[in-house]
């Protein structure tokens, strides 16, 4: 193949690199090394009205692979990471609820709490009240000391803190 040869010298000469031929590439030359095939499947330009036929640049495609690689795993963790925020956000409400309720269902509570309704809890002499009755509902008569929340029981048993 006589015409691959001045090619693969063609190429060198100018760093180029040489285009490798597969076996199926190779059938369609004859023993001269003229190619056979068809002509708008040639590997190779046969006139000199053919199509240039440059080589890729295989360093330019992994490079711009490579951007492309990066932009979308930085969305990517960039989402995870918000997602994560917010979960974290919610363990931190969750873990707070769960300490305002600790501190409910220690207080001197003399009725039982039904759920979705709304409470008062006071502060009285060094422990904490809770009632139904709101801090300016209580007139001038009676107080339960220092209004210290407005809370409502939610169905997890937990409270909700309103004010």
């Amino acid at each position: 193949m006589p015409h691959i040869v001045l090619l693969e010298n063609f190429y060198s000469t100018f760093g180029l690199q040489y285009y490798t031929m597969t076996n199926e590439d190779k059938a369609q030359f004859d023993e001269d090394g003229s190619y056979i095939g068809s002509a708008s499947l040639s590997p190779i330009p046969l006139s000199v009205g053919s199509p240039i036929i440059r080589p890729e640049d295989k360093n330019k495609i992994k490079a711009n692979a490579v951007v492309a690689m990066h932009h979308y795993a930085e969305q990517e963790i960039g989402m995870l990471k918000k997602q994560a925020d917010l979960i974290m956000q919610q363990v931190r409400e969750i873990e707070n609820r769960l300490s305002v309720s600790e501190r409910i269902y220690e207080s001197d509570m003399r009725f039982t709490p039904i759920i979705g309704q709304i409470y008062h809890l006071y502060e009285q002499d060094d422990h904490y009240k809770m009632s139904l009755i709101g801090p300016s509902e209580w007139g001038r008569s009676k107080t339960m000391g220092k209004h210290v929340a407005t809370i409502k029981l939610l169905g997890d048993h937990t409270w909700d803190l309103i004010k």
